[in-house]
């Protein structure tokens, strides 16, 4: 009897273990600029796979990579920019063999909603006009590395540079723009598209390379196995069909 008992705790035991390992939360660590998509990502592939619970972590790219490395628990890293997951695939971070680049996005420039001064052209940023302009910091945001690329390709980094407003990510660059705190600001057009009613599309500006996103799930997250699910997740229908919505393009 009592060893029945004990066969049968044991038993019970190890099917709440399983249970809760099905049940753990799933840590996404994303890009800013992917903030109002994944969230609606979420309860879609929540509901694919019941019992698992989506969190975020949203930061620029380039600060979500130094808190990976530190040791921040992650399941997936979904970046801005190459360079970044470049750098993580260096520290063997990531499951390299599971990168993919999953959408693409472009770069614009934005002015106040109420500003009277529309740029017709990047050179005009460095008119009198334009003392203020919301840039993200280049060294760890990407959409700041995309756009002192394009500064520096038309040889408008020395004039402008003086005049930036460092963003620590691109929705920072949003709201001082939204806020009328810079006259002007490069973000990616997803983000511009959220506040239309605040802020205008000046431009849309080309940039030497495409702005493609990858998504890759780490090795050592708490739930490894459900990071590889949910990096597979957003390449089905309904997860791209909420990316779209967002305006981001495919990859």
């Amino acid at each position: 009897m009592k060893n029945r008992l004990i066969r049968t705790l044991a038993a019970a035991l190890a099917a709440s273990a399983a249970l809760t390992a099905q049940a753990a939360d799933l840590t996404v660590s994303a890009a800013a600029s992917l903030t109002n998509a994944f969230r609606e990502v979420a309860p879609l592939f929540e509901a694919a796979n019941p019992g698992t619970k989506v969190n975020f972590n949203f930061a620029a790219s380039g600060v979500l990579l130094q808190q990976i490395a530190k040791g921040a628990p992650a399941d997936v890293f979904a970046s801005a920019d190459q360079e970044t997951m470049d750098q993580a695939q260096a520290q063997n971070l990531i499951k390299a063999d599971k990168r993919r680049d999953f959408v693409s996005n472009s770069l614009v420039v934005i002015v106040p909603g109420a500003s009277a001064n529309v740029p017709k052209a990047v050179a005009d940023l460095t008119q009198p006009a334009y003392a203020r302009i919301a840039i993200g910091l280049p060294a760890s945001v990407p959409v700041g590395r995309y756009t002192k690329s394009v500064l520096e390709g038309a040889n408008l980094w020395g004039a402008i540079e003086p005049k930036m407003v460092g963003a620590t990510n691109v929705r920072q660059a949003l709201d001082y723009v939204q806020r009328a705190e810079a006259d002007a600001g490069f973000v990616y057009s997803t983000d511009a598209a959220l506040m239309l009613d605040k802020v205008k599309v000046a431009l849309t500006v080309p940039t030497p390379k495409p702005i493609l996103y990858p998504v890759a799930p780490l090795p050592a997250g708490p739930n490894a196995a459900m990071g590889e699910k949910f990096v597979d997740f957003l390449f089905t229908p309904p997860a791209q069909a909420v990316l779209a919505k967002y305006g981001f393009g495919k990859p």
